[in-house]
């Protein structure tokens, strides 16, 4: 009675319009109610107790690095770096879409930021080639969500704060399945263009290719920076968000000369106003896991997954294809909140790496950005690129395939992030 009191209070409230972090208070209160445990003072404390992590203080610090570099000229930088490389190949822009989200993803970790910086320079530049605009639009949109999976990571650090696992090792997990989603995306792509009769750029020079890699060598050297530094124990995720930021804001001030002071304060404000949607939306989340851990919904779950708990890749099965469900009518970090409060006692009851699942987990909310009827990232891929809504969302299906063929197959061989993480730690 208690799951249903939860699932029909959150979904009433959203079916309302209900921004989703209300929706979570109505549905901790109409628990509260029901369990008859309302406690005004217990819910802001555990407000305030979520909102209060040394953690999470990299969540604004790595929103900050991706605005400084957007603003700063980081990212354009990457991505004429990555026409350079592979620009001339046939197809060649939806190449270097694939690799400028690569190397963006390892800047900002935000789906929506790269997305959009992506669209905005490439989308212009692949519909005067002759390019299917719809279908470019959805490679930047399915480029974009190998964000939250290569670090740094904001989806990471929170789930790793709720689900109280290391913040770091879930970063050095990221690298190779992030590197496999942009495989499949390459191989899809070749599938899909190796018919369309559409011109090659010419091949750079070896001198303009050195150049594309001097002016983008600045840009490069972060990422490079944050994993080195988490590897050897430099500094935490945290202080990484600092870095991050510090090092973005000089090299797009000092660097490059495109961040003026004067641009500053906006950049700021945006990076401000993500916080604290971001933030709100963990402090409202952290009341409704209370809940769920008091109400023991994991363990009303735990029957529907029961017949699974004998074997460890059909429990995984099952719960990457619940989140699917979920993440096709939730957004990505109200997905998190929700599901891993009740997801991680059954994890850890099944003797499965929290690290482990706590990567495909991540992979599978990213994948549901792209997934109808909210696809958080196909609006904004659509947006930037001025492409009706429905032509991007048929055109991304076969990316969506590929993407959720590489959950599969990290489901079927888990080695394929644990062995690496070994390596990498």
């Amino acid at each position: 009675m208690t799951l249903l009191v939860f699932t029909g209070s959150l979904l009433g409230a959203m079916a309302l319009g209900m921004p989703i972090a209300f929706a979570l208070l109505v549905s901790s209160l109409a628990m509260m109610w029901h369990l008859d445990a309302f406690d005004a003072q217990s819910m802001a404390l555990q407000m305030l107790n979520a909102a209060d992590s040394f953690a999470l203080l990299a969540v604004p610090f790595f929103l900050l690095a991706g605005e400084a570099m957007t603003a700063g000229g980081l990212s354009r930088r990457l991505v004429n770096f990555a026409l350079a490389l592979v620009g001339h190949w046939r197809g060649g822009l939806g190449y270097v879409a694939v690799v400028a989200a690569v190397l963006l993803s390892s800047l900002s970790g935000s789906a929506v930021a790269d997305t959009a910086a992506l669209a905005a320079v490439l989308v212009p530049m692949m519909r005067r080639a002759g390019y299917d605009v719809g279908r470019s639009a959805a490679l930047m949109a399915s480029g974009g969500i190998i964000g939250p999976v290569i670090p740094p990571s904001i989806g990471f650090i929170v789930f790793g704060v709720a689900a109280n696992v290391s913040i770091t090792s879930l970063f050095l997990a990221g690298i190779v399945p992030g590197l496999m989603m942009a495989a499949a995306l390459a191989i899809t792509w070749w599938w899909l263009a190796r018919n369309e009769n559409v011109a090659p750029l010419p091949r750079k020079s070896w001198a303009e290719a050195a150049q594309a890699l001097r002016d983008g060598l600045l840009a490069l050297g972060l990422p490079v920076i944050i994993v080195l530094g988490l590897k050897f124990g430099a500094f935490t995720p945290t202080e990484a968000g600092v870095v991050a930021a510090v090092y973005a804001i000089l090299v797009g001030m000092f660097g490059y000369g495109e961040l003026k002071p004067s641009m500053l304060p906006g950049v700021l404000v945006a990076a401000v106003r993500t916080t604290a949607a971001v933030m709100f939306l963990v402090a409202c989340a952290a009341v409704t896991a209370y809940l769920i851990t008091i109400a023991d919904i994991p363990g009303q779950i735990r029957p529907l997954l029961e017949p699974f708990m004998g074997d460890r890749v059909l429990l995984m099965a099952a719960m990457m294809l619940l989140v699917v469900v979920v993440g096709t009518a939730l957004d990505f970090i109200p997905t998190i909140l929700i599901l891993t409060p009740v997801l991680m006692p059954i994890v850890r009851e099944a003797g499965i790496d929290p690290v482990y699942f706590g990567v495909l987990f991540i992979m599978n909310n990213a994948i549901g950005l792209i997934t109808p009827p909210v696809g958080t990232v196909l609006n904004v891929a659509s947006a930037v690129a001025r492409v009706d809504l429905g032509r991007v969302t048929r055109a991304v299906t076969p990316f969506l395939v590929a993407q959720v063929v590489v959950l599969f197959l990290l489901v079927l061989f888990p080695e394929l992030v644990t062995v690496p993480l070994r390596w990498l730690r």
